[in-house]
């Protein structure tokens, strides 16, 4: 069986735990792990196709209880051949809502077959205090843990003739909208990030880190195209010249530190 670990990980969070499945996975059933990073733009641009023989960890992270929306052109271009697939979403200690269920449908629509599927935390992307340093030692033991189970399922051959059956609703539910104490949504949508020119040295990592290759390298403060709020350029500075001022983004913030400070669990399904 050939071993892949497929990711989208702006912050790293998704791709950490990713690969430390793939590489149990890889100790326990033998092989190297082939690594695909999707994040920067060109890498989705490239054509990927599995067969039978293969065993994909795929992972993506959890925007507003779904998977990115940005992904989903892409997401349906693969070519799962029936390959088996293990989803994995990062959630940022909030609520995977409907993320991981949503993974496997797309993959199980992409001719994958989901064996096992989970959702982890990361470090959620507006905030360097909400779920910090996550996924930690504790997370990657569970990690490893899951691929363990995952290894003996595989060799003792049950329990993999239908798909993974994980959290979630279908239809699936519409994407998490903020709201303000008055209960009137928070429309962050055309939030883009700001740079303090007393700060940058132009260094150019912010355009380099941008995952929808909106950052424009040549004018750093220039964000030319979409910004999804993965907040890896302003996670990525050295000189904290990246921030966002936006009210409602800034408040938005405020209340996920506030009502989801306490240790998201993660879950994971066989």
């Amino acid at each position: 069986m050939k071993l892949h670990a497929m990711y989208w990980s702006a912050t790293g969070t998704t791709r950490k735990v990713v690969r430390e499945i793939a590489n149990v996975l890889s100790a326990h059933l033998g092989g190297k792990v082939t690594v695909h990073d999707f994040t920067p733009p060109e890498a989705r641009e490239a054509a990927y196709s599995f067969g039978k023989d293969d065993l994909v960890v795929f992972g993506t992270p959890v925007y507003a209880g779904r998977v990115p929306n940005v992904l989903l052109p892409f997401l349906k271009t693969i070519a799962g051949g029936g390959a088996l697939a293990v989803p994995v979403v990062l959630f940022g200690n909030r609520n995977f809502d409907d993320g991981l269920i949503e993974l496997c449908g797309l993959l199980e629509a992409d001719g994958f077959h989901t064996i096992a599927g989970a959702a982890f935390v990361g470090e959620h992307a507006f905030s360097r205090t909400l779920a910090a340093g996550r996924p930690d030692a504790d997370d990657l033991a569970e990690a490893r843990d899951f691929a363990v189970r995952i290894a003996e399922k595989l060799t003792h051959g049950e329990g993999l003739d239908t798909p993974v059956a994980v959290r979630g609703e279908t239809p699936l539910r519409p994407y998490y909208t903020p709201r303000d104490r008055a209960g009137q949504p928070v429309n962050i949508l055309k939030v883009k990030p700001k740079t303090d020119p007393a700060k940058c040295d132009g260094c150019g990592k912010c355009a380099a880190v941008c995952p929808m290759g909106s950052i424009d390298p040549g004018d750093f403060r220039t964000v030319k195209g979409i910004c999804i709020k993965c907040c890896a350029c302003e996670k990525t500075c050295p000189t904290g010249a990246k921030y966002f001022d936006d009210p409602g983004y800034l408040y938005h913030k405020r209340e996920l530190e506030l009502g989801f400070a306490r240790r998201a669990e993660n879950e994971t399904f066989l």
